[in-house]
């Protein structure tokens, strides 16, 4: 029986894969779970619009984060710690100190989309990397000063 795969799965491919099953197994497991549906027609033809629906929705996700990324560049942000001899901070500067810091300035980010290649341990200014989508990545700059 051929089938559409409606979920991710490991062993049956991505959303929208059409493939060949045993019946048993497409009647009893695939089906019934909700993991594929028997390929007919109309199948393919509401497969294929949800396919066009989700581009349409990354192509906007991806335009909104390519602003958010300019927002980011043209923003220069000022972290305020305390710092002993040598220019060393007392602790570290994490990536959630400085999604709170951007959020100040009006730009809200996931701390996991901030990439810290190192712990940011002295004062001093630093180009960090966010991840906003798989295409999209943006630069800010982050100044570190004594408090």
């Amino acid at each position: 029986m051929k089938v559409i795969v409606l979920k991710d799965t490991d062993k049956l491919g991505e959303i929208g894969g059409e493939l060949q099953v045993k019946d048993g197994y497409a009647r009893n497991y695939l089906i019934p779970n909700g993991i594929a549906v028997e390929s007919t027609k109309s199948a393919l033809r509401l497969l294929e619009a949800k396919r066009r629906e989700k581009a349409a929705r990354e192509k906007k996700f991806q335009e909104e984060c390519e602003k958010l990324a300019e927002q980011i560049a043209s923003t220069s942000c000022t972290i305020t710690m305390e710092a002993g001899e040598e220019d060393k901070l007392f602790g570290t500067v994490t990536s959630e100190k400085i999604a709170e810091v951007l959020k100040v300035e009006g730009i809200e980010i996931d701390k996991k989309k901030i990439v810290l290649e190192e712990p940011i341990k002295t004062l001093g200014v630093y180009n960090i990397d966010i991840h906003l989508h798989p295409e999209v990545k943006a630069r800010a700059r982050i100044w570190v000063v004594k408090k």
